[in-house]
């Protein structure tokens, strides 16, 4: 007796929610349920089901696109799961409106969530069918039903939101009144247009507008405000770049039915009729992600740091999710004038059919701006193509890892010499060649030695100064003088101004041929790391992100410039007097030399000819290019490499990496004004004996690794 009496009970509480919804006009168009489908369901467990439905539904943001922008507000690449980009009601032209509102619910301003006109039609189609085939739809219950899919996380939860059932209907009824009781019927039409997919990946009016017709949601006609209001009903099927007859057919069916409604006059019917439905040479792409951007390779790795910043998500998945559907507006610190200037090089220098890789990236010294970041490969599976980015460290999937440093590793020991000391006219008697087998090197943790090594010049040798060993990169000289001041200190140098093995990410190794390049370096660490000699001894972190914005406008934390003082300025003004030598006439640098420029750099050859370097700068500007052979096993440059398409046959830091390098600064630095680096004190020209190599201390917190400086 209790049952049947719950069950009557619950059974009228179905037809009570269903008459007082129907007979106030709360309801909204669309619940297709025959009365005899009940008893097929169980009018108990529907009844039930009613109950237990939540009465507000809690609505996600619409997934919005993120843009990418170069530092002058240009687009770099765009990203999204759902391509949209919503407006406000007054922003939505009258006519798009009124088409929506004519085809998808024409009675939509004077019923409330159910009109039963509709519904009843549905019931009589569905009754005479046996099973639900039409739906009658309100806009509020169809804005319903898409916030339910867009709030879906697994297929499953799809899969109910969309399910061809009677619960689900009931579902999004409760929902529906819940909406009309919030929202004005404005702000349900806008937010419906915003929503709804138009075909072809375009997600809310505005998208689908630019998508289409090259145009804005405010300013759509008649014609295209009729063509986008017919495909809600079959997003693909009535997407004209699939089929452009039924595209044309249901775009017809609306302006019908907007003159049926007195929306339109006939002559504007008539006029509307005769317009193509849409130019398909003027149909606007929206390209996804960095494979489609201008600046691929740039592109990723400003992903891969947007996926290690915690501020857009709890793990690297919500990141991702949040990056895709945020509507963030990301400014990046990329250049396209310099970016050009870089590019432009690569192309003088070298073709993507080389055998050999050449790969450029330009800094901005005092503030680690990466301004340019090119490489000879395009992006891509092709032949020919690669999905490496050979500038940058291997933290993240792109990222190749780097190349030996070779001679440009002299740098960090110039320095390291300087600040124990060593002034520049110290000499040194630098044979051709130099027996160090077996000889001591002081290390942060002891002593290291080579049991047989004996290194050779490639070029001048004598009697020389720090100054002219380093025009000439005498080997010889600067392993003397490595280990007089010991590696410690060098090691300690390099780590403070970012230089750390880009494979391990650990600290470079202190062997005893440091000096002459160690471990793997990339472009990036090297050109950020000789920038710090450019800002007199300021280094600061490589920073490819300048800003985040959420859609809101507010701004996203992020990290920020961060510089520190590694060397002191006295110390940098000698290291670029020294490095400046390289690029005077008789230098290993001297045929790159342009301008009025200060200049400084210094070549780097890495044993066998794997690779060729060379790092420069200006005050303004720093930068590193690389020729290397980047293919497992490494192989001499000069055995049948090609670059720019002919047989490298002598590859050296100057003359081969050093036009590349050479083209490319002389364009970024055009136009920017003329700046010139600080003479170092006088007292560093003096003959002072270098302290002993007495450093037994490890690197500092700041010595070496990545994130470290």
């Amino acid at each position: 007796m209790r049952t049947e009496r719950g069950g009557r009970s619950k059974a009228h509480s179905l037809i009570t929610f269903i008459g007082v919804s129907v007979l106030s006009g709360a309801l909204a168009a669309g619940l297709a349920i025959p009365f005899a489908g009940f008893a097929g369901q169980g009018s108990e467990q529907v009844a039930k089901s009613v109950q237990d439905l939540p009465r507000e539904l809690v609505v996600d943001p619409v997934a919005v696109r993120s843009r990418i922008l170069a530092s002058d507000g240009s687009l770099i690449a765009t990203l999204y799961e759902q391509n949209r980009i919503p407006v406000p009601l007054d922003r939505i032209s009258p006519i798009m409106r009124r088409a929506i509102v004519a085809i998808e619910d024409s009675r939509f301003y004077d019923h409330g969530a159910l009109d039963a006109k509709g519904t009843i039609r549905a019931m009589v189609r569905n009754q005479t069918e046996g099973e639900v085939q039409q739906g009658g739809s309100s806009i509020t219950q169809q804005y319903v039903k898409l916030s339910l899919v867009e709030k879906a996380k697994t297929a499953e939860e799809r899969q109910r939101a969309t399910a061809v059932t009677y619960e689900r209907k009931l579902t999004e009824l409760r929902y529906a009144i819940a909406i009309e009781s919030q929202l004005s019927k404005d702000e349900i039409l806008e937010r419906y247009l915003n929503l709804v997919n138009f075909g072809d990946g375009a997600y809310g009016v505005q998208a689908a507008a630019q998508h289409y017709f090259r145009t804005t949601a405010d300013k759509l006609t008649l014609p295209q405000a009729a063509m986008l209001a017919g495909l809600v009903k079959n997003p693909t099927g009535y997407d004209p770049t699939n089929n452009m007859a039924r595209a044309r057919a249901r775009r017809d069916v609306v302006l019908k039915r907007m003159l049926e409604l007195k929306v339109i006059s006939l002559r504007q019917a008539n006029q509307a009729l005769k317009t193509p439905v849409i130019n398909l040479k003027r149909v606007l792409p929206v390209p996804n992600g960095c494979a489609n951007s201008r600046y691929p390779f740039y592109c990723e790795y400003v992903v891969s740091k947007l996926l290690d910043n915690p501020a857009l998500g709890a793990t690297v998945k919500d990141r991702d999710h949040f990056l895709k559907t945020g509507g963030l507006l990301i400014r990046t610190s990329i250049d396209p004038r310099i970016q050009k200037a870089a590019q432009k090089s690569i192309s003088a220098h070298s073709k993507p059919t080389d055998t050999a890789i050449a790969a450029i990236t330009i800094v901005q010294p005092g503030s680690g701006l990466v301004k340019a970041m090119v490489q000879s490969k395009p992006y891509g599976n092709g032949r020919n193509h690669t999905n490496y980015n050979y500038n940058v460290e291997k933290s993240y999937a792109g990222g190749y890892g780097g190349f030996q440093n070779g001679s440009t590793m002299k740098a960090f020991t110039i320095a390291a010499a300087i600040q124990k000391g060593v002034p520049l006219n110290y000499r040194i008697n630098s044979p051709e060649q130099i027996n160090l087998s077996g000889k001591k090197f002081r290390t942060c943790k002891g002593w290291t030695r080579d049991p047989d090594y004996t290194p050779r010049n490639s070029t001048h040798s004598g009697n020389l100064t720090m100054v002219e060993a380093a025009r000439f990169s005498t080997n010889t000289y600067f392993l003397q003088l490595s280990q007089r001041v010991g590696l410690c200190p060098i090691a300690r140098v390099a780590g403070k101004l970012g230089m750390y093995n880009a494979q391990t990410l650990h600290p470079l190794d202190q062997v005893v041929s440091m000096t002459l390049g160690v471990g793997y370096v990339t472009p990036l660490m090297l050109s950020n790391a000789y920038a710090t000699f450019a800002a007199r001894g300021k280094y600061c972190k490589p920073l490819v992100v300048a800003s985040i914005r959420d859609k809101a406008g507010r701004y996203i934390d992020t990290p920020q410039i961060d510089c520190d003082q590694a060397l002191s300025p006295q110390v940098a003004d000698g290291v670029n007097r020294v490095l400046s030598a390289v690029m005077e006439p008789g230098g290993t640098g001297g045929r790159l030399n342009f301008g009025n420029w200060d200049l400084a750099g210094k070549t780097g050859t890495i044993q066998d000819n794997l690779a060729v370097w060379y790092a420069g700068y200006a005050p303004n500007l720093a930068g590193a290019a690389v020729v290397a052979d980047a293919n497992l096993p490494y192989t001499n440059l000069m055995y049948r490499h090609t670059l720019d398409g002919r047989d490298i046959s002598d590859p050296t830091g100057s003359g081969t990496a050093g036009p590349l390098w050479q083209t490319a600064m002389q364009g970024a630095l055009k136009g920017m004004p003329l700046r010139h680096f600080k003479a170092p004190p006088r007292k560093m020209l003096g003959a002072a004996e270098p302290r002993p190599a007495d450093e037994g201390r490890p690197p500092d917190e700041n010595g070496g690794g990545p994130g470290r400086r």
